[in-house]
C-alpha cells in the first residue's frame, strides 16, 4: 500500500534526556484529558440544566461515539498519507486544537451568544439547547481528530522497543491531566477569580480548558520534528472515495492480534461509557438522594452543588490513577527487560533479581483491570451513600490507568513489527544476542528511529507509516460499544425515570427504587467480563 512512498528528514524529539523528550511527546495528553475531564464532569448536568430530559441528554452523548467513528478513521487515512513540510499528523493537530477552542468558548457561553440574538428568556431556551449541542458535537470531533493524530505521532517516532514505555508515558499525562482537571472542578472558581473569567463554575473552566489544550498542543507540535512523506504514489489514482476503501480494505483484513486487540476494547469501553459520562452525576444524585443536609435540597444552583460533589469525589480517583500511572509501568514487565543486561547495585541486586522474575507482564496487568473494574461496577446498584460510590469510583482509577496504557502499547508494537517484518525499519548495530545496549535505558541517550536513506523509497512501508488508520480502526471497536451504551442508557433512564426533569427545578427529587445510572454501570461490569476474556486469547494467538 505504501510501498512506493518516498520520504525525507528524521524524527526527532527535542530534550536533554529520555524522560523529557517522553514528557514533550506526550504533553498534549494532559490538554486532550483535562477537556475531556472537563466535559464529562459538567456537561451532562449543564444540559439537565438548560431543560434537556435524562434519556435526551444520553442521546446527546452519541456525539462522541459518531465522532469517533467518523473522525479517527479518516483522519488516521489523511494524515498517514498527508505531505505537508510540517510533518502528517502536526498540521491536523493545530488545526483541531483552534476548533477545540472555538468550541468550548462557545458551550461556556452558549446563553450569552443566543442572548445577543434573542432577548426572551423562554424564546431562546430552544435555542440555547440547540447551540450547546451543537457546540458539543463540533467539539468531540475536533478533539478526536487531534487525539488520532496525537496517538500516530508517537508510534511515528519511537522504536518498537520504546512503544510500550511511550504509551506508559502518554498514560503518566493524562493522569497528570485528570488531577488538574478534577481539582479545578472540585474547587469553587468564582470565588478565586471573581467575575473575570465569567459568573459561573463551567464558564470559567471552559476558558482554563481552552487555555491548556492550545498550549499542551502547541508544546507537543514544537518539541517533535517529524519525517516528511515526499509522495505516496500507490493511491493517487484511487478516487475520492479513496478514504473510505481504505479502510474497508484494512478493517476486512485485520492481523489476527490486532482485531483481538480491537475487540478487547469494544467490550471493555460498553462498561467505561457510562462510567465516563454518568459518574460524577451519579455520585451527586447519590448524595442528594441520601446523603444531603436538611435544607440543602433548596440549593438555587443544584449544577454547581452536584458537580461540586461528582468533582470532589472524582479528585480522589483521579490521584489513584496519577500514582497507578506512575507505579505500574514499574511493576510491570517492559520488553527492554530482555533486551539488555541490568547492572543494579550489589545490594539490590538480590531482591530485584526474585522481583523480576514475579512481575507481571503487561497483557496481565490488563486482564486484572478489567476484572477490578468489573467487579467495583457489579456493586454500583448497591451504593447507599456517596461515600461508598466515591470508593466504587475510586477503585476504577488502576483498571482506567491500565485502558490508557494497554492498547495503545499493544497496538503500537503490532503495527511497528507489520513494518519491520519485510522492512530496516530500527536495525541492531549488531546481531550479537548478549551485546550490552545501555543507551537503551541511559537519560543522555536519543531516542531515534532509523528509517535508513532520507532520499531513497524503502522497499516497505516505514515504521509506524500507517499507524493513522490503525489507530483509527481501534477507535472504531472503541466508539461502537457507546452507540450501545448510549442506547441502552436511554432505554434505562425511560423506563426507571421516563418523567425526569431537568436540574432547573429549585429542589429536585429522586424517585424510590434504583438509580438508572447505577444500572447502567452495572450493565458495563457484565461487558467488562468479556473484556477479559478476549483479553486473554492475546497470549494464545
Amino acid at each position: 500500500m505504501a510501498a512506493m512512498a518516498s520520504w525525507t528528514g528524521q524524527p526527532n524529539i527535542k530534550g536533554s534526556s529520555e524522560t523529557m523528550r517522553m514528557v514533550w511527546l506526550n504533553f498534549i495528553c494532559i490538554g486532550i484529558t483535562f477537556t475531556w475531564g472537563v466535559e464529562m464532569t459538567y456537561c451532562t448536568p449543564y444540559l439537565l440544566n438548560l431543560g434537556l430530559t435524562k434519556s435526551n441528554t444520553s442521546l446527546v452523548w452519541i456525539a462522541g461515539p459518531l465522532s469517533g467513528l467518523i473522525v479517527q478513521p479518516i483522519v488516521g487515512v489523511i494524515s498517514d498519507e498527508s505531505t505537508s513540510k510540517w510533518g502528517r499528523r502536526r498540521p491536523l493537530m493545530v488545526i483541531g486544537a483552534v476548533i477545540t477552542a472555538v468550541c468550548l468558548l462557545a458551550l461556556g457561553f452558549t446563553r450569552e451568544i443566543v442572548g445577543l440574538v434573542i432577548q426572551d428568556d423562554k424564546a431562546a431556551r430552544m435555542p440555547t439547547i440547540v447551540l450547546a449541542v451543537l457546540a458539543i458535537y463540533i467539539l468531540d470531533f475536533a478533539i478526536n481528530a487531534v487525539m488520532s493524530c496525537a496517538k500516530s505521532l508517537a508510534v511515528d517516532t519511537l522504536p518498537i522497543e520504546k512503544q510500550q514505555d511511550g504509551a506508559a508515558w502518554a498514560s503518566r499525562m493524562s493522569a497528570i491531566g485528570n488531577v488538574i482537571g478534577y481539582g479545578a472542578g472540585a474547587v469553587d472558581l468564582p470565588s478565586i477569580f471573581g467575575t473575570t473569567l465569567g459568573d459561573s463554575q463551567f464558564k470559567q473552566l471552559t476558558i482554563v480548558a481552552t487555555a491548556i489544550f492550545v498550549g499542551t498542543t502547541a508544546i507537543t507540535c514544537w518539541a517533535v520534528t517529524e519525517r516528511v512523506l515526499v509522495s505516496s504514489k500507490t493511491t493517487e489514482n484511487q478516487g475520492r472515495f479513496k478514504v473510505f476503501g481504505q479502510i474497508i480494505f484494512i478493517l476486512r483484513h485485520l492481523p489476527p492480534r490486532i482485531q483481538c486487540i480491537c475487540w478487547a476494547n469494544f467490550w471493555a469501553w460498553i462498561g467505561w461509557f457510562p462510567f465516563l459520562f454518568y459518574s460524577t452525576t451519579w455520585i451527586g444524585e447519590t448524595y442528594f438522594r441520601y446523603d444531603v443536609p436538611p435544607g440543602a435540597r433548596t440549593s438555587k444552583d443544584v449544577l454547581g452543588d452536584i458537580g461540586r460533589v461528582g468533582s470532589t469525589s472524582l479528585v480522589l480517583y483521579s490521584m489513584i490513577t496519577f500514582t497507578s500511572a506512575w507505579i505500574l509501568p514499574l511493576l510491570v514487565k517492559s520488553p527492554e527487560d530482555n533486551s539488555f543486561t541490568h547492572r543494579p547495585p550489589e545490594a539490590l541486586a538480590g531482591f530485584l533479581t526474585r522481583f523480576n522474575k514475579v512481575k507481571p507482564d503487561l497483557l496481565t496487568a490488563w486482564v486484572l483491570g478489567h476484572l477490578l473494574f468489573s467487579g467495583a461496577m457489579a456493586l454500583a446498584p448497591f451504593a447507599a451513600s456517596y461515600r461508598f460510590a466515591t470508593i466504587l469510583v475510586c477503585l476504577c482509577g488502576i483498571p482506567w490507568t491500565l485502558a490508557l496504557w494497554a492498547p495503545a502499547a499493544f497496538l503500537g508494537v503490532e503495527v511497528n513489527k507489520l513494518s519491520s517484518n519485510t522492512s530496516t525499519a530500527y536495525r541492531r548495530l549488531s546481531n550479537d544476542q548478549s551485546i550490552e545496549l545501555p543507551e537503551l535505558d541511559s537519560d543522555d541517550a536519543p531516542l531515534r528511529l532509523e528509517h535508513g536513506s532520507d532520499s531513497g523509497p524503502p522497499p516497505m512501508a516505514s515504521t509506524g507509516e500507517l499507524s493513522g488508520i490503525y489507530f483509527g480502526i481501534l477507535n472504531i471497536y472503541t466508539t461502537l460499544p457507546q452507540f450501545i451504551g448510549t442506547f441502552i442508557a436511554s432505554i434505562v433512564f425511560a423506563v426507571l425515570e421516563p418523567d425526569s426533569p431537568g436540574l432547573d427545578d429549585e429542589a429536585p427529587s429522586y424517585p424510590e427504587g434504583p438509580n438508572p445510572i447505577a444500572i447502567c454501570l452495572f450493565i458495563g461490569a457484565i461487558s467488562t467480563l468479556m473484556a477479559a476474556h478476549t483479553t486473554r486469547k492475546l497470549r494464545t494467538i
